[in-house]
């Protein structure tokens, strides 16, 4: 049913529908989910709404077949604005928004300073309301991944940075790509994308 759902998606012209949901204090965050967005614009076809919690509503993450959620680290967790939006707008949603793909990114004041464990808070947010997460093996640079997501002290300035920050995109397209459109060539294992630097 689902890859007839897909099939049918395409036909009309209409494909994955990815949003870059964020918050950001000093812009750091705002300049990964613009890097994230692009990312996810590299796979042909989808549609990417990138918005900040304080513009987002409900119907946004309705919408969407797929979410990267980015905040960011504040005393090792996730900032209580992204908590709040998902407090305070979306209690209603819970149990009816089952099955959406997600993933997460932050920034840090350093390296060290808690970024991977506000990407799993987000992750955390996201499988309560029944989000399915993910983690991705590659690597963008010698010694740089992203297992548990995108990650950086400050904003994204180096080659590898950005690319973390694509490359989350990316990953998320590609499997509202392939799990909700069934465009199984878009799968990263077959797709022919370069996944690691080497």
């Amino acid at each position: 049913m689902l890859v007839f759902a897909g099939a049918l998606r395409h036909l009309m012209g209409t494909m994955g529908k990815i949003l870059v949901l964020y918050f950001s204090k000093s812009g750091n965050t705002a300049k990964m989910a613009a890097e994230v967005a692009e990312g996810a614009r590299r796979i042909e076809g989808t549609e990417v709404r990138l918005r900040s919690v304080a513009e987002a509503g409900v119907e946004d993450v309705q919408w969407c077949d797929g979410i990267a959620l980015g905040s960011p680290t504040n005393m090792g967790t996730v900032a209580w604005e992204m908590k709040q939006f998902w407090d305070v707008k979306m209690p209603d949603s819970w149990g009816k928004i089952d099955g959406k793909l997600g993933c997460a990114f932050s920034s840090q004041g350093g390296w060290g300073g808690g970024a991977e464990l506000t990407c799993q808070a987000l992750q955390t947010i996201l499988m309560n309301f029944g989000f399915l997460v993910f983690g991705l093996p590659d690597y963008v640079a010698h010694q740089f991944t992203l297992h548990y997501g995108a990650t950086l002290a400050g904003e994204p300035r180096e080659e590898r940075e950005v690319e973390a920050c694509r490359r989350l995109g990316q990953r998320l397209a590609e499997w509202v790509a392939v799990c909700v459109d069934g465009r199984r060539d878009q799968h990263p294992l077959t797709s022919g994308r370069k996944r690691f630097p080497w």
